[in-house]
Order: C-alpha cells, then structure tokens, then sequence
C-alpha cells in the first residue's frame, strides 16, 4: 500500500486537483473527463479519501464491474464489496444454480454492515428492486453457546430464510436434524456448522467437513444469511395470492380473449405453488406482489458516500437494454398467459434510480471530453489531462526508452509487478540500462532525487497525469498479457470421492463370494431371540441371500459405466469364480507386462537433464495466474524424473482447463535450456494451432524457436520444417500425427509430450518410443484417475494429479428447464448481445441439418453453422476453426465439441434432450462453457414427456442434484474416473472392469499387483463368522435415515484397530449423540471379527457357557504361542489340536459387556503375540 501513498502524496499536492475536491455536493453532478480505465478507478479512490467519504462505483456493464473491482481491492487493502448483477429468470425452470445468488446475498449484508471502503457494482445491478434493509436484517440467524431456541422454531425459521431439509447437509442452503443435534450448511461459511442442543440450550457449535461429515473444530457463535434474496414467510403468502389475485382482475380486462382462460388457469397455478411449497423456482415474476416497499441499493449504503458512474452515454444506454430486455420476455410470456401486468415493472425506471442516487454526490468518469451530464442534477465539468499506456508487448527496449524519456521531461515513474520477489530483479534490468531506480517498499513518500520507483501490485492498467507529471506502468502494460491472479486463498479443495455407498433398494451389488445380485433393501430378523439387521440381496432364478451387517465388508455397490446394466449371478453357481479368475489372469498378463516396462527402463540410461537455470525461473514467473499447489507438486514431480538418469514415462492427469499444458511447457523449457528439441503431439489439427499460438506467445521473450507440422502448413513449408528440425534449428515442434511419418527426424530429441492421450492408438505412441527408446515421455489426460487406481498402481505407473480446480471465479448458472423455443431464443439472444458464441447440443446425426435450418429461423439474426463426428476430419476442422475465427456464433453439434479445444468466447452452452445424456457428459459439456471472465449459462432442456419413463425421471433428478452440486455431481465425477481408468488401462481392462465392477476389480488388480511384486497379499480373504448372543445392530430411532445407517454399518464393518473403533465411537457421538448399547457392541463384534482374520480364525461361537475360537484348516499355529496365551489366561482357556484346533474359553458368571471386552483383550494378546513372534 505504500505505493499509493507515493502517488497520493504527489495528486493531493497539485492545486488543480484540489480544485476537484471543492466542486463535490450532493444534488450536483461533477463530470471528470481524459482519464483511462484503471485511473477512472485510481482518481475516485484518490477523491474518495481526500474528501473523507466511503465511495460506490457503478461500471458501465458487468465485465468493467468485474475489473474494477480488481482495482479497487489492491487500492482498498481488500476493503472493496462487489454486488453482482441479479439473475431474473421469468420462465418455469425445473432446477437451476444459485451461486451468484449467494454472492449478492452477502454482498448486501456486509453493505449493512458497513465494514468498507468502496462498493462495486454496474449499471444493470443496481436497477434491481431489494427488500428494505431493515427486513432483510432481522432475518440474520445469531446462534450462541449457552443461548436459547427451540429446534422446531429455528427450523421454521430456516425454511423462511429459503434453506431446504435434507437427510445429510453436503451443499450450501441445507439443513437436517437428527434427534438433539441440527446440522446447517450457511451460505456465507466455508465448511457446515453442526449445532448440538440440550433441550432448549446450545450446548455447542462445532464445523464439521460435508465429506467425511466429522466435526473439525467449535466455535463460539455462528451467524447465518438467508439463502434467498426476497424473503417471505408463511403468514404473508395470503397477502402475496391475494395481490395477485387483484392483478389477475386487471390484466384479465386488457389481454385478448383467447389468452384469458390459459391466464386464469397459469396464474391459479402459481398461487397454489406459493401455498404448497413457499418457495419455488420461477418465483421471480411476481417479486412485485412480494415486495410490499421497495429497496435500492442507495438505502442500504445510507449517506457520507461518493457516487462514481463510468461512461454516462454507455450507462443509460445499458440501463435503458436491460429493462428493455425485461419488457420484450414479459411481451413473449403475456401471449402465453405466463405473466401479469405488473411483472413489467421488476426494475426501477432509470430516472427514477438515477433521482434516487442524488441524495450522494455523483461524480461520473469519462475518457473523452465533451460527455452529456448522466443526471437531471446540475453539471458542472473538470478535465484531468491524462492518458492511458500503450502497451510494450514484451518490447522492453521500448519501455526503458520510454522511461528515459519520461524521467528526463521531469515526471515520475511508478512501475508495479505483479510479485514482490520480482521487484529486486526488475530495478535490477532498470540499472543495467544505466535507469536508477528505488524499492517503494523503503519509502513513506516519493524519494528525494529519484525519477523511478518499482514496487507490486495489481491494476489492470497503467495511466499517465500529464499535469501532474505522473506517470504508472503496471505488468499489463509491459508484457500485454492478462493480469496476474492476486494469489489465491488456500481453495475449498474439490470434492474427492472415496467411496461410494449410497445403496439403494434395486441397485446392484458384488458380493465377494456370490457375485452380482440386486440390493432390496434391509429388514430385520429376530434369530435365537435376538434383533438383527440384515441385508437382502436377490439372485437369477430367484435366490435370496440375507447377510448380517457385520458382514458388510464383503459386498459392495456395483459400479460399472454409465446405463450399463451387468449380468446377474446364479446362487451357488460356479459361474462366478469363473469369471473372477478369468479377469485375475488377465490383470496378471497386464502387471506383468507394467513390471517389465518398468524394470526395462529402470535398466536404461537416458539424460540426466540439469538443475533449473535463471532463465527457467524467469519463464515461470512469466506465468501469468497463480498456479495451484497441486500444479508446483505435479511440476516438481517432473522435473525430479528429468534431473535423474532413469528414462521419464510420466502420466499427468487433470481435468479440462486445469493447467496440465502450462506444467508441461515448464518441462518443455527446462528440455529445451539443455540443448535438447521438444516434440509436443496433439490428436487434431485445430488444437495443434491453437496450442502453437499459446506457445509462441509464452515462449517470447526467450531464445527459443517454436513451429507447428499439421495441415494448415502448406507442402513447402512443411518441408522446411522437417529440414530445420533435422539439423537442429527448431527447439519444440508441435504436431499431430503427422510427427509419425518417415521423413521426420530430429537432431536431438529430449522430450516428448502427448496430448489427449486417450485420442491416440498405442502403436501411435511406440512408432515414436522405437524410434527414439532414450527419451523422456510426458502423457496428459483429460478423464481424471482415480485416486485408489493411482495407487494400486505405484510403482508400476508414474502419476501425477491436478486436482485442485483452476480459481473460477465465475460459475456456470445452470438452468433445468423443460424445451421451449422462446426459452431457446431468449438464451441466444442473451448471448449473441453480448458478442459471444454458442454450443447448442443436439445429439442425433441424422436431423442435424434440419436443426441448423429450424434454429436460423428462429434466431434470423445469428449465423448458425452444424458439426458432427461423420464429417471427414477436414471438414471438421473447417467448421471448428471458421467457429474459433467466429465466422458464425451459433454451432449445433452432436456431442464431439472439440476436447481440449479452449474457446473462451463461447459462454453459453444449450443441451437438448439433456435427460438422455450421462451425467458424466453433462460434466464435461457443461466444462466446455465459462472459461473466461464472464457469467456462462447452462440450459439443460428435456421434452415434456406425457409419462417421463421411470429412468430419465431418476436422471432428471440427478442432473437437478448436479445442478445444485448435490450428489449428482459425485456420479458424474466417479463416472468419469471409470472412463479414466478404462483410457489408461485400455479397452480389453475396461470390459473387465465392466463385469466384475470397479471395486471387485480394483481389489483384484491389487492383488495381481501385489503377487507379481513377490509380495504377501495385504490380508487373506477369509471369511470369518462371530457369533455372540447379544444384541448388536443400530436402531432406526438412533440413525433414521438408511442410506446413512448402511454408511455406517460399512465404516464400523471395516473397524481393525482399537484406535479405530474409538475413532467410529467419537464419529457416532459426533453426528447422532449418545450411543445405545446395541451399537456398542456392534462396534466391538466387528473389531473382534477382523482381529480373528488377521489370526487367521474361521469363526468364533457363543454356546451356553463356553465360547468356541474356532482356526481355520490353513492357519500356521504357533505352539510357543499357544502355550503363553493359556498359561496367562490359566483356568478360562484351553487349546484342542487336531485336524481343526481351536480354543474354548469360559464366560460362567460374565456380563455381556465384559464378556465381549474380555475377548477382544485375548485376540489382541494373541495378535501382539503374534507380531513379536
């Protein structure tokens, strides 16, 4: 921050800009003229502070809202609130996103709250209607230890605030209960808040994690904002129907006949929807009728602010659009009896904002002179003689010419970088060009005798005060590259999916021993007088098997590809074993064949690459957003590999846009520093020039010589490449697989990385190993791996993982919504107002033309252009290069929209049918959209069906789920760790994996792992049965819901350790409160269970008053042991041998708790007997 006092220091001691400050009053407008983007946000910072006032910048749209609140953050010291634009949303959607929601929630809050310098907005934003500040406040919930409320009361309060009851809390805006204990997932905390009453008393507050749902940490108090913006409870609905019915009456009287009835019948609806379910999500058209008196921004800032709006002409013109917009969809939803009369007045009139914003004084910014005044207020004008920079490009030579200059014509020069550690290496460059310079840090202001301060910050642009002799360069300016990311606040990590135990009645399920069969559901049975709960589970030809839950280790969900459906197993048929063993050899044949690669190349010598130059550091340095941990990890990972002398085979995985190229452009660099050249394969052509490009501009700066070989060259070019990079003239070639052919050869090749590698053949990949056996290999994939496949195969495999998503920091609002052609019209209309592109997705080859066509008509004014996977790859290329070029800005595809191909002007995405995709497509379609700093949309649409069939109503709902990132998000992220498993495995492995399932599968591939390593097995699959006669389940009262209870049941069946099981009693505690003795002994039973298997005992018996341990017939008993276990449990145990030994112990006299503590003592003695052994 002591860069800006310099600059302060300097603007608040020139006369003519004091002048400014005196013509400030509320009522009057004050028009700035001559200054640039980031100085108009520079001189309201500078006028806010001189005048003692907090400020409110309203940006011309929300893009320059967006990049002025960059600004004014670093100006501010993070002191800046930006209020996003309201998403008003007129039609019936079935679901959608509510993210930006959230933001504008807490943005309006802290606004109340005061605690600020500056707040952000645009034009668009502050047209909305609010509720009055005074409501919206009384609807914070203050939760305290040792405060007072009753759980059914803070529930209802709840549902007012717009958060939904759910069994288990895993997104924002939910809630459960459970007995004494409610969980809420705030929208304005990063992680839940579990609070635990006794009886009307707090006990306590404590955050716990969605994933693993255990408390992490107490805190004293929470607050909590509502999750919805216009707020209403119950007791206002029959004043809310009863306005609408008033509105009804009137706009019945001016509409045609023909839409009166359809009308009637629309409106009655949504009245019913209001009373039934409070809150639905096409409430948005009658905000008017809930919205009794009528809030603007204004009221919620209060007084002792100044009010900057940026280009008064570009302003009203956008305010003016937007409420245009508005009447244009009520115009199209009137004719379909949708709306009422007063759903057009859902924003403020311009003037009538504009009247409301003079209780501040308004100053607007202008670039040019000569602007209109913005308001009716009186104007009066003052010009700042400024300028923006031009930008250098990377010409360095340029900038310090200019410097000289500048410093000679008597101004200072303030040049910011983006990092602190690069401030000594920039005055450093500045000396050697003769350029004295000082560090801002030393410095409270300018100092004496010095033209040139360098110093670290973040302004989207440099400016010039010609008057003032003032000069600022930003990195922007000098290497004309995006700005450099603020660095990032440790992230939310993404969610990771362990497992997946969801069972539901009718899922399929593995059974170690069985095979597949189909879940039904738990019942209990009483057997010998006792309460159980057991699974059932149904086979071919009608078998039935019922398996205890501490059992529950041995089956598993089935998961397999998405609407795939496996072939179910005959009970006690042999089939089963069969096709376990069959997939076991191939896993062994594949292991094998892994372990060998890997010996081979362990035997191999290649280049040992040396340690990181200067130049290296510079490079990424050079980079221009904040890389995430697990990029620095994964690069790290790479460069080890390269520095040793064994030959790389390293496989980097990362989803779309996770910055796997930037982590292979560093190895690309360090290859290149060593005098080695780079081949770089990509599968298409489009996506070699778009890679070329990115890499060119990387590279400037730096003696390194980058050229592309695919189609786009002509002959002779490409015969001048292939001679250069014969003698060693090119550094990196990128390439498809023209890289294969015959005349290409390298002087030194040193490095090869594979793109997209699931796109390429293997034998593509050998020619290249053949013909070049000592060079280190990069492969980057798109479908993530799983993390238990990664380390199944350690040792045998090098991965890397991106996990970490990149800092988006606008999300995707999506949209479920049933097919209508002014839905259509309206998101293309949006999009192509705005200058952008759009996917619309229409998956069936044959009546893709016919679409174009009918979408033109619809849409006359866009270009529609259409691709699919039959065209020849030319025409393909075609297409997507004329679309990249934005030659048209409509594409109807099928779903072959170019993987890895980034296009940051395409930000809407439309999906027709969406109910017949995968979850997992939907995933990475919808991945296709929002990579830029605009808000990109999603409109998953469906037919409306007379009868939805039974499974695309269960995928409507999942993709609902996924929309509001719900547990449909954790199918398509599993899915598509499937299909990574199956791209890295190849296709024979994912049939495989097809008819076992993923788990079986996994668990048999460790174990083929593990043999061939010559290792012993982690555990034999023995099958033990403990039988005591207590009661041990866990009651439905104690865990109601049955997905979690099966959860549960899973995580207490897998208990091996004391520490464990007193881990499973503090979750239990935890989630659900005291722990009934039943559950108790669950617990206990299943530890003695995996005690026994790692004793290698079959099973262990309760009759009258002895118990039976009975070893199993493979089991290596040792006698040393044997005889010190009896001796120290003399008179209660003794040991038969025989063909099948075992031990008797006697329980006369014990209560059942001890009886159970006793035995787990003697299993551990013996497993500690064993271990010294």
């Amino acid at each position: 921050m002591k860069q800006m006092k310099l600059l302060n220091t300097f603007l608040s001691a020139s006369t003519r800009l004091k002048t400014l400050t005196g013509k400030i009053h509320p009522g009057n407008e004050l028009i700035v003229s001559g200054v640039s983007e980031s100085q108009k946000r520079h001189l309201a910072w500078w006028a806010a502070r001189e005048s003692g006032m907090k400020g409110i910048y309203v940006a011309w749209n929300e893009m320059q809202a967006r990049q002025a609140l960059t600004d004014l953050s670093w100006l501010t010291g993070d002191r800046a609130i930006y209020l996003p634009s309201r998403e008003i949303m007129l039609y019936d959607v079935e679901a959608r996103s509510f993210e930006q929601t959230y933001d504008r929630i807490t943005a309006l809050i802290k606004i109340l709250e005061g605690d600020y310098d500056f707040v952000v907005t645009s034009a668009e934003a502050i047209l909305h209607q609010l509720m009055p500040p005074l409501e919206l406040s009384r609807y914070l919930l203050e939760l305290k230890i040792g405060g007072e409320s009753r759980i059914e009361n803070l529930e209802e309060k709840l549902l007012e605030m717009g958060y939904e009851r759910v069994d288990k809390v895993e997104g924002k805006a939910q809630y459960a209960v459970r007995g004494g204990i409610m969980d809420i997932y705030p929208i304005n905390t990063e992680l839940p808040c579990r609070i635990e009453f006794f009886d009307i008393e707090v006990d306590s507050i404590r955050v716990f994690s969605p994933e693993t749902q255990r408390s992490i940490h107490t805190i004293e108090q929470l607050t909590v904002y509502p999750a919805r913006e216009i707020i209403y409870t119950r007791s206002q609905i029959p004043a809310i129907t009863r306005r609408m019915q008033e509105a009804l009456d009137r706009t019945l009287e001016r509409v045609s006949k023909d839409i009166r009835p359809l009308l009637s019948k629309n409106i009655s609806g949504y009245m019913e929807k209001l009373q039934d379910s409070h809150y639905f999500t096409g409430v948005d058209k009658f905000i008017p009728f809930i919205l009794e008196g009528k809030a603007d921004l204004f009221e919620y800032t209060g007084e002792g602010h100044l009010l900057f709006f940026e280009e008064p002409a570009r302003t009203r013109e956008r305010m003016e659009n937007q409420q245009e917009e508005i009447q244009d969809l009520c115009d199209v939803l009137t004719e379909k009896g949708m709306v009422l009369g007063e759903t057009y007045e859902l924003l403020f009139d311009t003037n009538t904002i504009l009247d409301s914003a003079g209780r501040h004084p308004i100053i607007t910014l202008a670039s040019l002179g000569g602007s209109e005044s913005l308001t009716s207020y009186p104007a009066a004008c003052f010009h700042v003689n400024g300028a923006s920079i031009s930008p250098y490009i990377g010409r360095m030579d340029l900038l310090f010419d200019d410097i000289k200059k500048w410093a000679e014509q008597g101004y200072r020069i303030l040049i910011l970088v983006s990092r602190v550690d690069r401030i000594s290496r920039f005055m450093a460059e500045l000396r050697d060009r003769g350029i004295p310079a000082e560090d801002a840090r030393n410095f409270a202001s300018w100092p004496e005798g010095s033209s040139v301060v360098v110093g670290s910050g973040t302004l989207q642009s440099g400016f010039i005060y010609r008057d003032e002799k003032l000069v600022v360069v930003t990195e922007s300016d000098i290497s004309a590259r995006s700005m450099r990311k603020a660095p990032r606040k440790a992230p939310a990590r993404g969610r990771r999916i362990e497992t997946y135990t969801d069972l539901k009645p009718g899922d399929y399920v593995v059974h170690q021993t069985h095979g597949i069969g189909i879940y039904q559901g738990m019942e209990q049975l009483t057997v010998e007088g006792l309460r159980r709960d057991y699974l059932k589970i149904s086979y071919r030809d009608g078998g039935s098997l019922f398996i205890p839950t501490t059992h529950m280790d041995l089956i598993q969900k089935y998961v397999g590809s998405e609407g795939r459906e496996p072939r179910l197993n005959k009970l006690g048929g042999t089939e089963w074993v069969r096709t376990k063993k069959r997939v076991k050899e191939s896993l062994r044949e594949l292991a094998a064949s892994l372990i060998k690669l890997q010996a081979e190349r362990k035997s191999m010598k290649g280049h040992a690459f040396s340690p990181d130059t200067v130049w290296q550091r510079q490079f990424e340095e050079a980079f221009d957003y904040e890389e995430t941990p697990d990029q620095l990890r994964c690069v790290e990972e790479i460069k080890q590999d390269m520095e040793s002398e064994v030959i790389m085979d390293r496989l980097l995985c990362g989803d779309v846009g996770y910055g796997k190229t930037e982590v292979a452009l560093r190895a690309a660099f360090k290859a290149v520093m060593d005098g080695k050249q780079v081949a770089f394969l990509v599968p298409t052509t489009v996506l070699c020039s778009q890679h070329y490009e990115n890499f060119k501009k990387r590279f400037s700066g730096f003696p390194v010589r980058v050229e592309m070989l695919s189609r786009f060259k002509t002959g002779a070019e490409q015969r001048a490449i292939i001679r250069d990079l014969k003698a060693g003239r090119i550094d990196i070639i990128v390439g498809t697989h023209m890289l294969f052919s015959e005349e290409v050869r390298f002087r030194d090749l040193g490095l090869l990385v594979v793109d997209e590698e699931q796109r390429f053949g293997v034998g593509h990949k050998e020619t290249i190993k053949n013909r070049y056996p000592y060079v280190d290999t990069l492969t980057l994939s798109a479908t993530p791996i799983p993390r238990t496949l990664n380390m199944s195969l350690t040792g045998i495999r090098d991965i890397s993982t991106i996990e970490d998503p990149p800092e988006h920091r606008y999300p995707v609002q999506t949209y479920v919504v049933e097919y209508r052609e002014d839905i259509v019209r309206d998101a293309i209309h949006r999009e192509l107002a705005r200058g952008g592109q759009v996917f619309y997705l229409f998956n069936r080859v044959r009546s893709i033309q016919s679409k174009a066509a009918q979408i033109q008509k619809l849409v006359p004014e866009a270009q529609v252009g259409f691709a699919h996977g039959q065209m020849s790859e030319r025409e393909l290329e075609q297409v997507i290069q004329s679309f990249l070029e934005k030659e048209f800005n409509v594409l109807v595809c099928t779903t072959i929209i170019e993987s890895g191909v980034d296009m940051p002007n395409v930000n809407t995405i439309i999906v027709e049918d969406s109910d017949r995709l995968g979850l997992s497509q939907l995933y990475q379609l919808r991945g296709r959209v929002g990579r830029s700093n605009r808000l990109a949309y999603a409109y998953l649409t469906y037919k409306k069906d007379k009868v939805l069939n039974e499974t695309a109503e269960k995928r409507l709902k999942a993709i609902r789920e996924f929309t509001e990132f719900g547990s449909g998000f954790k199918i398509a992220m599993r899915d598509m760790q499937i299909r990574g498993a199956g791209n890295l495995l190849g296709p024979e492995q994912h049939g495989h994996m097809e008819t076992v399932g993923y788990d079986m599968y996994l668990k048999l591939l460790d174990e083929a792992v593990t043999e061939m390593k010559g290792e012993l097995p982690k555990r034999a699959s023995l099958e033990t049965s403990v039988e005591f006669r207590v009661s041990a389940h866990i009651d439905a009262r104690y865990i109601p819901d049955e997905d979690q209870r099966i959860d549960m049941y899973k995580s207490i069946a897998s208990v091996e350790s004391e520490e464990e099981a007193m881990d499973i009693l503090d979750e239990l505690i935890d989630r659900y409160g005291d722990i009934p003795e039943e559950t108790r002994n669950l617990v206990d039973i299943a530890l003695i269970k995996n005690m026994a298997i790692s004793l290698g005992i079959s099973s262990i018996k309760e009759k009258d008053d002895i118990v039976t341990i009975n070893y199993s017939g493979e089991a290596s008993i040792d006698p040393r042991i044997i005889m010190e276990i009896t001796g120290k449990w003399r008179g209660r145990l003794l040991f038969s041998a025989g063909k099948q030994p075992y031990l008797t112990y006697r329980i006369k006299n014990q209560e059942r708790g001890e009886m159970l503590k006793n035995i787990k003592i003697l299993l551990h003695d013996l497993v500690k007997l064993k271990s010294t052994g």
